[in-house]
């Protein structure tokens, strides 16, 4: 993967996160005066025939743009990413995973947010249809809705530390 080709974070006007381009897409933006560099990746530049650049690694767009709230789709898929593919009762990665209903449809649970887990097969098959409390296990950490930073955190497994205070992960 060239420099051009590396990640930038996009920022709203209002600083909030909205996207993700890559150096060359960014420099294209900064150039035509439609963004400003925030922060570089340390003292890389980028040589032209008339002048160079410093290599971004967030961007923020000089109008607001406005955008449409949307909500991350409920799968498997982003289940297993917002809990990083991680048993949220034994905490096993790497191990074949399931989904686990944390109140089981039997009792009334329904497929949400808030009601899904990513379980290794021992702990589903260990859990069965019970809740956590009467088959004697914790969960992890309390499943929670995603928004949609959410999705900009997971876009790469250890965040670029210039974008962490951006991502609210400080």
């Amino acid at each position: 993967m060239g420099i051009l080709d590396r990640a930038v974070l996009v920022l709203n006007q209002s600083y909030e996160p909205i996207h993700i381009c890559n150096v060359k897409r960014a420099i294209v933006l900064v150039v035509s005066q439609k963004a400003a560099i925030v922060k570089t990746v340390d003292h890389r530049v980028i040589h032209t025939v008339s002048s160079e650049f410093p290599v971004p690694s967030v961007i923020r767009i000089q109008r607001y743009i406005n955008i449409k709230y949307w909500e991350p789709v409920l799968s498997k898929e982003n289940i297993f990413k917002r809990d990083r593919y991680t048993c949220q009762y034994c905490g096993a990665t790497g191990v074949e995973l399931t989904i686990d209903h944390v109140i089981p449809k039997v009792l009334g649970g329904e497929d949400s947010w808030t009601n899904l887990v990513t379980a290794c097969v021992k702990c589903n098959n260990k859990k069965g249809n019970k809740t956590p409390e009467q088959a004697g296990m914790r969960l992890l950490n309390k499943p929670r809705k995603v928004h949609r930073i959410h999705t900009l955190q997971k876009f790469l497994d250890s965040p670029v530390d210039e974008w962490r205070p951006y991502l609210f992960m400080e």
